[in-house]
């Protein structure tokens, strides 16, 4: 079964489940949620705390869960899953790659903490500067890309690009790739990369670590041709590398 749980601050949509879930427990519990949120305008914040007897779904609980989960996927804002149950973490962890919000597992005895993420979101940004006498925009990231960091980062090379026709440099300052956060992200990332391709001039990399696989590939064809790798310490000399590939001509 669904319990609700009144127990959460403002804004925060919480249960709890227990035993077997049906669709009935969905019928009861979710769908009012959802229709709620709905009609108040709000995106969702939902905190669900997973016991340890839970055992799963039964089969038209199963088709609900996938049903209500399409219907609100496009208005999840975050969601914060409590439990100790290993194959529940797993299929969140896995889930929440495809959900266009954010997802964050959390242990038994961090309800508390999972409440203040929730509160949080989108938390802190990935920090974005501008050195306007390199040209360069200079990103700092300690966490998997977000949407959100996408749109901050565009924001900034968009009002570089409106004075001139182009950026000559871009920095990615990270201890190591730092990937994304889900689906959303990366596509977000290539709609990036995509409605920029041409207009920065060169990419460097101050990260640790060597990048495998796609983000390696990706993280060698961001923007440019021209990319080079840094130590992560080497902040500075990537921007003085970025900022001397190109000269800044005024739009």
């Amino acid at each position: 079964m669904i319990e609700t749980d009144p127990d959460v601050p403002a804004g925060i949509d919480a249960v709890r489940a227990v035993g077997t879930l049906s669709r009935e427990d969905y019928d009861a519990v979710v769908v009012p949620m959802l229709d709620a949120a709905a009609r108040e305008g709000r995106r969702l914040r939902f905190l669900c705390v997973v016991d340890e007897d839970f055992r799963g779904l039964t089969p038209d609980g199963a088709w609900a869960d996938v049903k209500l989960g399409l219907a609100a996927m496009r208005n999840l804002e975050g969601c914060a899953v409590v439990s100790d149950l290993h194959w529940v973490r797993d299929m969140t962890q896995l889930a929440g790659f495809f959900l266009p919000g954010h997802v964050r597992v959390f242990g038994a005895g961090e309800r508390d903490e999972a409440l203040r993420w929730l509160e949080s979101l989108p938390g802190r940004l990935a920090t974005v500067r501008v050195d306007p006498a390199a040209g360069v925009v200079v990103v700092d990231v300690g966490q998997p890309l977000r949407r959100e960091d996408i749109e901050s980062i565009a924001s900034a090379v968009d009002s570089w690009l409106a004075d001139h026709t182009e950026l000559p440099g871009l920095v990615l300052h990270a201890p190591s790739f730092p990937g994304w956060e889900n689906v959303g992200a990366l596509v977000q990332h290539l709609r990036f990369v995509g409605g920029h391709q041409g207009r920065i001039g060169r990419v460097a990399l101050a990260v640790d670590g060597q990048p495998v696989g796609i983000a390696a590939r990706i993280a060698g064809t961001l923007l440019h041709p021209e990319v080079r790798k840094f130590a992560f310490a080497q902040v500075d000399e990537a921007s003085a590398w970025a900022g001397a590939g190109t000269h800044a001509r005024t739009a």
